[in-house]
This record gives C-alpha cells, structure tokens and sequence, in this order.
C-alpha cells in the first residue's frame, strides 16, 4: 500500500486501524510534514516503509511510493480517511480475477461519496464524458484516487522521473501534481490493459483541510486528458502504438493471468489465501 502524507499526523490512527491484516508492506511517502506524521505512523505500524519524496505534488509523492514497493499488487490510497482500506480486499480480489488495473468508483457498483459537491460532480461529470468519448473508455469515475495494480504495469505508466530536479519557478513537473490519477488511469487504458472498476465509498477528510482546488485542479486535469490524447496519437503515427483496445471492463474482466509474470511463491501463497479469504467473507459477491 502507498498512501502520500503532508501533515496527517490525527487521521493515520483511523486510517491505520483500518488496514487488513494481510498487508505486508505500508510504504509512507511523506511530503515534508511539519507534524508528528512520520513518528505517528512508526507508532502505529513499526514496520512502515518510510519515503521523502523528491520534490512536491501528489504525483511525485506517488512515484516514490511506487519505486519503493517490493510487492507484487500496489494499492494507492489516501491518509485523509476519505478512502476505506477496508475494501482493498474487493481490489486485490478484481486483479487476481484477471484484471491488470482496477480503478475505485464512486458512481457504480454501489459506490457512493460523502463528500464531493454538486459543482464537482458536475465538473467530474464532464471530465468523465471527455475521456469516454476521446479514449473509447467507460469509466464512471475518472478523477478518483482509489487505484490498484500488479506492479509490473508501473513501467507503462511512464510517470515522470523522481530524480529529476525540481523546476527554478517552483512550477511542477507535468505529472507531479493532481493531475496524476487522470493520467495513470488514461495510461492503463490507452495500453489495452484489462482494466476494472470497483464501487468504493468515499468518506469526508476527518481533520485538515484539502489542498484541492476545484477549479485549478479541475483545468489541470482537463489539459491532461488533452495532452495524453495527443500523445496517443503521436504514438500511433510513429508506429509506436501496440494497444490492444481501449476499453475498461467494469463486469467480470477477463483472465489474463497468462500474459503477465507469475508472482514469487511465497507472494503467490500469500495473495491465494488472501483471495480464499475474501470468497468466504464476500460469498455473493
């Protein structure tokens, strides 16, 4: 698991207390915290993996995690409580299943949010609409930072380099700030990756304040459907392009398993007796 902290030192103990118990790896990326975060987190899990990022952004922050993860299926989620680590095992399940990516959905499967405004829907609404009919995908919730994956898909995500310096006008580097949960899941889709979709609910940040800005954040993300549209095509007419169809799989995605490498088998092991798991805890699911 991944989660990206700045000053989150009063919600890790809700967050944290909520992880299943099969997690063998908390990687913390830390954003420059001025609270007790990093300790509180060491506090609470002693075994956490603890990771500065390189420079600012949630995007940055994510791509530190990623590089620091040794396991086999990555799980993205926030240190805000807004998202529920108690339904990474429905992900987990989705990627054993066959899935290469599975997105979290607020508006499908019986997804729900507690704290999106109407001005957002709308505007997610849009951004929805856009990438549907520019990529051909069927996403129900595009800008949801909710997200699992094998690891091995993370060199296709091409995700801006961490070592990188930062840049002299304190600007971001395309890809390091909000924009980054539009671009990976545009990414995986363009790729022809199976990817699957899971209804998750989405509750209000319990302490803090979010630094997203709606209409800032929400252009930011509008340029980035624009620009990983072009360069789809620019792949494409340099003969680049190897997508085996853009389509998200929102029912039952298929096995392809085959296709990918198996995991380690004491990994192996470990994601088997998760998915046992979870049919006798979600018989009907």
């Amino acid at each position: 698991m991944v989660i990206p902290t700045l000053n989150e030192e009063r919600n890790l103990p809700h967050v944290f207390a909520k992880l299943p118990a099969d997690i063998n790896e908390v990687v913390l990326v830390d954003g420059g915290s001025v609270d007790r975060t990093v300790d509180v987190a060491r506090e609470l899990r002693p075994d956490v993996v603890v990771v500065h990022q390189t420079r600012t952004g949630k995007g940055n922050a994510l791509a530190c995690g990623f590089a620091a993860c040794t396991g086999d299926i990555i799980v993205m989620i926030d240190a805000d409580g807004s998202t529920d680590p108690a339904e990474i095992p429905l992900f987990v399940q989705k990627l054993v299943d066959g899935a290469d990516f599975v997105k979290g959905s607020r508006f499908n499967h019986g997804g729900h949010s507690h704290d999106i405004t109407k001005l957002r829907k709308v505007g997610n609404d849009g951004l929805n609409l856009v990438v549907n009919v520019l990529f051909g995908t069927k996403f129900t919730d595009l800008c949801y930072g909710y997200n699992a994956f094998w690891r091995s898909v993370v060199p296709v995500l091409d995700l801006p380099d961490t070592r990188l310096p930062r840049n002299p006008d304190g600007s971001k580097h395309w890809g390091d700030g909000f924009e980054i949960e539009t671009m990976i899941n545009i990414r995986a889709a363009v790729d022809g990756m199976n990817v699957g979709e899971v209804g998750s609910v989405e509750h209000r940040r319990i302490h803090g304040e979010t630094n997203l800005n709606t209409f800032r954040d929400g252009f930011r993300v509008l340029r980035t459907i624009f620009s990983e549209y072009g360069r789809m095509r620019g792949a494409k007419k340099a003969g680049a392009h190897r997508s085996r169809g853009v389509i998200v799989h929102q029912h039952g995605p298929r096995n392809t398993a085959a296709s990918k490498p198996l995991p380690a088998p004491r990994q192996r092991d470990e994601v088997g007796a998760l998915s046992t798991e979870i049919k006798r805890a979600h018989p009907h699911d």
